[in-house]
């Protein structure tokens, strides 16, 4: 019988599937572009951008919706799976049939093929066992961990062959919809429920689902809409210098604050009705994952010269740039990735679609009318830019939904995590020149005292500020083997 974890504990595991997920997609990254060139990623990204879209367009959130309905039965599920078939379905038939509109925007022949042939790996998504959500609904973390990679294993190793015996983008198709069909049919092996065709429960469920659709199109959206204008403006090797580039950058927020929030969501709910709790819950999320994600973000940014040239090779210099910025942004990321969980658990998806599609008008018009020439460069710098405005009215909202939180207490959890990214931007700037050492060595020098910078600056920073509760005192409590509450902290003993 499988026991449901804590919520530390499925952090723990959480991040093991992201790190273990990223570990096999970042060693399947530096083999491919050894292998292919930029121009076959940059063909992949922009079919991949209509996939996404027709899947977004068409995606109710019916998985959300069941994770934050507490009491759902059998019949929320079969309806819910039945949603998802058709949405599928759907969302198959429409990509096929404008895979040639597609590749005539993006002035590029080979797309429509790609195209039609990705249409596939959408449709085998629709027929995935519906019960596996409850992995994550029930915090049951390892059996989501075997799953997960079962499946990605699966796709890594037969991508990386295609790529050995193609040389050709075709080796990411493949890879993609072989990973597809296993995780449908290992889907039905890890999880006993095999759900039915049903629309019985559709009306209540799509009555919450419906602006989960709106905050999905907006997340869409504002995630692709650069890499839409950039397809169009720039050619494919540039598009792709710059989606990988963007994936690179991506790595801190994808890697450590997604399977945080992933855990946050179920948490979240639990404590909804408790509003002086959730908040508590709040700001030790918030803390967490500046704690880890802001200097995550500010020292990717500047190892990326190292880190391209060890692990990507010479031809994906430009890319240099792109993960520059992007890891700029992702350091806004951080700060406001565990505030949609919480306007989600609240059942806010309104609030969460707002702010979203705030910030695609917000970089629209300047990327459209304020500032429309320029190529890709251009449009990283405006999502900086459009990121830091968004930002607090992402907090704005929060404040809305949580009386009694004020601007000071996040400041408190996020300010030393700042300060001590700065003073390991200044160790890693000060450094004598490296010249002649192998980049490798470069890269693992940086990235070593970076890190024991940041630690001592952070440990420094809090006993400067009298031991305060908050993230470094929660994980110290872990090292500890503390066996106090696992998510809520309280003070330590004798302080």
């Amino acid at each position: 019988m499988t026991r449901s974890v804590s919520a530390s504990t499925g952090a723990l595991i959480a991040i093991g599937i992201r790190w273990s997920d990223r570990l096999i997609g970042l060693v399947s990254t530096i083999i491919l572009a050894r292998l292919l060139v930029p121009a076959d990623f940059g063909i992949i990204a922009m079919a991949s951008i209509v996939v996404g879209l027709a899947d977004v367009l068409l995606d109710m959130g019916v998985n959300i919706t069941l994770i934050q309905n507490s009491s759902a039965t059998q019949e929320d599920y079969n309806t819910a799976w039945t949603i998802r078939l058709i949405e599928s379905t759907v969302g198959a038939l429409l990509v096929f049939s404008v895979a040639q509109p597609a590749a005539d925007y993006f002035h590029d022949a080979r797309v429509e093929d790609v195209t039609r042939a990705l249409a596939f790996s959408l449709l085998l998504t629709g027929f995935e066992n519906i019960g596996v959500v409850n992995f994550q609904k029930k915090m049951e973390f390892w059996l989501e961990l075997r799953f997960f990679l079962s499946k990605r294993m699966t796709g890594f190793i037969i991508t990386v062959s295609a790529a050995l015996l193609l040389h050709s983008y075709w080796a990411m198709v493949i890879g993609a919809l072989s990973g597809r069909a296993v995780g449908c049919l290992l889907s039905y092996v890890v999880h006993p429920m095999r759900p039915r065709l049903s629309l019985a429960r559709m009306k209540p469920m799509l009555s919450f689902s419906s602006w989960n659709l709106v905050r999905g199109i907006g997340g869409f959206v504002s995630e692709n809409v650069h890499r839409v204008l950039v397809g169009r403006l720039a050619s494919s090797s540039v598009m792709g210098a710059y989606s990988l580039g963007c994936d690179i950058a991506a790595l801190p927020s994808t890697e450590l604050l997604a399977p945080l929030s992933r855990v946050l969501f179920p948490v979240f709910v639990k404590l909804k009705h408790d509003k002086a709790l959730l908040k508590k819950a709040f700001l030790l999320a918030l803390g967490i994952q500046a704690l880890v994600g802001i200097p995550a973000g500010v020292g990717l940014a500047l190892v990326s010269s190292e880190l391209v040239r060890a692990l990507l090779g010479d031809k994906w210099l430009s890319a240099i740039p792109f993960i520059q910025l992007m890891g700029a942004i992702n350091i806004i990321s951080a700060i406001g990735a565990s505030g949609g969980y919480l306007l989600l658990s609240l059942g806010r998806a309104q609030l969460t679609a707002i702010n979203q599609w705030t910030m695609i008008a917000l970089f629209l018009v300047l990327a459209l009318f304020v500032f429309p020439e320029g190529g890709a460069l251009k449009i990283a710098i405006l999502r900086l830019c459009v990121a830091v405005c968004v930002l607090p009215v992402l907090m704005i909202l929060i404040k809305r939904e949580l009386p009694g939180l004020c601007g000071r207490e996040i400041l408190d959890s996020i300010w030393r995590p700042c300060a001590a990214s700065v003073l390991m931007a200044v160790a890693l700037y000060g450094l004598p020149s490296l010249t002649g050492m192998p980049w490798m060595m470069q890269l693992l020098l940086k990235v070593s005292l970076g890190a024991l910078v940041y630690v001592v600056a952070v440990l420094a920073l809090w006993y400067l500020s009298g031991y305060p509760e908050g993230a470094e005192s929660y994980l110290m409590a872990k090292v500890k083997l503390d066996n106090r509450p696992a998510w809520l902290l309280h003070r330590p003993p004798g302080r």
